[in-house]
């Protein structure tokens, strides 16, 4: 932990980035008074998100505001709502919201697309695949996924809270760098400087210990608030230890002003939490640790070696499939010696699985009748055992090629 202003080194993790999701708040985003969007803000925050696009970054955005844009649009005032009053206020404000950032973006020629996730989304196997799946499709299309919680359906025992939370989730979801939380603070303090004028700001956080936790209080830090916001220093620091668990940085940084990504970006103060690992290891120690194998794949000799240097599993490798489960359970890779090989989230369905051993790529549609993945396990989804790791790391070591 340190305090004040983060180090050179620190700062740089922007620059390093990939990919990043930014998460925005209602406070920001929506004007207090009147309901209404901050479309000169948005229209600024759009100019940041595009130049980063430009220099090769995918950026994700994770937007708050349906509600607090579509409660005026409905008359519910100011005051608490019920559950079924923020669901009918999500459904309305949610088209206004999307529009926004279209307009915004679309000065740029970037492409908006609206995804709306549910804590299953992020949480079961399937869900978190297709939902990986059709984020990074997204990306690679160059478009710019702006991603809410589906208050329209969700309860409240099924719900996230607050985006924060959110955030982190999709952050480690789809393997990003850094999770930006854009606030109307400029991090962690030591109290709440809005009462102790000793407070002192905390540049950097290497840990989430008991006296980090402390230091949110019972209440927010935050001074969102006016039934805008939901969430406050205690979920940015939950969402903090769900980014850097899954391998993800995280910075909480001030978000007030029009081009607060760009200040960021050139060194504003903010609170970084630093992970331990990186996001790919992360998730594949997760596929490793964490997931029992429901069945298993069977590859060729050429296969193992393509395995070996960091290349997916394709259909025309596979020789054999064991047991039955779905798109997306974890399986058990093994080698033409039964020798286990790692273990992977697999595309298919154990029966498609089988239909399309051995087979070409081209072949897939004709066979199952629809356009599935060139890959039965992708490499970003396939974590080696202790020996092919090694042989993935001879060949990186004497100079061949990583991830496909």
């Amino acid at each position: 932990m340190t305090d004040g202003q983060a180090t050179d080194g620190q700062a740089m993790r922007l620059a390093d980035a990939k990919r990043l999701v930014v998460k925005i708040g209602s406070a920001l985003l929506v004007d207090a008074a009147t309901g209404a969007i901050r479309q000169d803000w948005l229209d600024a925050l759009a100019d940041d998100v595009a130049a980063l696009k430009a220099a090769g970054r995918d950026v994700l955005i994770v937007s708050s505001g349906s509600i607090a844009a579509g409660r005026r649009l409905l008359g519910l005032g100011r005051g608490a709502l019920k559950l079924e009053e923020k669901q009918a206020a999500a459904a309305t404000g949610q088209i206004r919201l999307a529009h926004a950032y279209q307009t915004a973006l679309a000065r740029h020629g970037i492409t908006v697309a609206q995804i709306l996730v549910s804590p299953a989304d992020t949480e079961e196997r399937r869900r978190h695949l297709n939902a990986r799946n059709t984020i990074l499709q997204l990306c690679k299309l160059g478009a710019v996924p702006v991603i809410n919680e589906n208050d329209t359906v969700a309860t409240a025992e099924i719900r996230y809270g607050d985006n924060d939370r959110l955030a982190a989730r999709v952050a480690t979801m789809v393997s990003a760098d850094l999770l930006v939380l854009l606030s109307d603070v400029d991090g962690l303090y030591s109290a709440d400087p809005r009462t102790d004028p000793a407070a002192r700001h905390i540049g950097s956080v290497d840990e989430i210990t008991p006296e980090i936790l402390a230091m949110a209080g019972d209440a927010p830090l935050s001074a969102e608030r006016g039934g805008l916001s939901t969430g406050g220093m205690v979920t940015k620091l939950d969402a903090a230890r769900i980014a850097v668990g899954g391998g993800c940085a995280m910075a909480i940084a001030l978000g007030r002003e029009r081009h607060a990504l760009k200040a960021f970006a050139d060194g504003a103060r903010a609170t970084w939490f630093r992970p331990a690992t990186e996001p790919l290891t992360a998730r594949k120690r997760w596929i490793s640790g964490a997931l029992t194998p429901v069945g298993a794949i069977h590859v060729d000799a050429g296969a193992a070696a393509a395995l070996s240097r960091g290349k997916s599993l394709l259909p025309a490798g596979a020789t054999a499939v064991e047991g039955a489960f779905e798109r997306g359970d974890a399986v058990r890779v093994l080698g033409p010696d039964g020798a286990l090989l790692g273990k992977g989230l697999c595309a298919y369905a154990a029966d498609d699985a089988r239909r399309i051993l051995g087979r070409r790529t081209a072949e897939i549609p004709d066979i199952l009748g629809y356009d599935g993945r060139s890959e039965l396990v992708h490499a970003d989804d396939l974590a080696l055992e202790g020996a092919a790791r090694g042989r993935r790391a001879a060949v990186a070591d004497a100079g061949g090629r990583g991830l496909e």
